[in-house]
């Protein structure tokens, strides 16, 4: 996915593709899971993105929790409309590579998920993971209403403290959507090869890898 350097500064609205009105064609039913892969989700269900560099690897950390009903990868957070995977990679688009979640709240929390999130990647990184380099690896979360806006920016603080006592500095992680004046960046599906690619490509790619730090949940919540 990555191994190579990549724009490290965002591009803006005005230099970014113009992309295209079609979107992008993709399985009717998740290959891991079975169920939709594309809304609507069941009554009652939840969505939220996610964002932790390589979305191959990302994708599958949230697939295989509890609760979860769906996931897919796609591109948001930038400007260039239904983009595809090479101009997402070439840093004009704006966009970083995420992961679209339908979980079922009643069965999974989102502070569950959120544990999931910061402790399987490093958060501080800026425009990078590791080796991946880029405008479209750095670490975000989009959510869709003011109750996730809370939940995530309390969970945030609480991992930041974990962060620190092992040294490690300030979060970046891109938070936008569920706040006054600030819409949901729109999610465009990926290419159908990338859907679920980990669990059709075992050996596949994965540049995952987290700080050691832990995600304290609030009291009261289950893992």
């Amino acid at each position: 996915m990555g191994w190579f350097s990549k724009p490290t500064a965002m591009i803006s609205a005005a230099s970014a593709l113009p992309g295209r009105t079609q979107a992008m064609r993709v399985p009717s039913s998740h290959y891991v899971i079975g169920y939709r892969l594309v809304a609507p989700f069941p009554d009652g269900s939840s969505v939220i993105q996610f964002a932790m560099g390589c979305f191959w690897g990302a994708e599958r950390e949230f697939w295989e929790q509890s609760g979860v009903y769906s996931t897919a990868v796609g591109y948001a957070g930038g400007f260039t409309p239904n983009p595809t995977y090479q101009e997402v990679c070439s840093g004009d688009t704006g966009h970083a590579e995420v992961v679209l979640v339908a979980f079922d709240p009643s069965k999974v929390s989102l502070d569950a998920l959120l544990k999931v999130f910061w402790e399987a990647h490093d958060p501080t990184q800026g425009m990078r993971q590791g080796n991946d380099v880029g405008t479209q690896y750095r670490s975000a979360i989009y959510c869709y209403d003011s109750a996730q806006r809370a939940t995530v920016e309390s969970s945030k603080a609480r991992f930041q403290s974990a962060l620190a006592a092992k040294g490690f500095g300030a979060i970046t992680t891109d938070i936008r959507g569920g706040a006054a004046n600030e819409p949901t960046p729109e999610f465009f599906y990926a290419e159908e090869y990338h859907q679920q690619y980990l669990a059709k490509n075992p050996a596949g790619y994965c540049g995952l890898a987290g700080t050691g730090a832990t995600c304290a949940l609030p009291t009261g919540v289950a893992a």
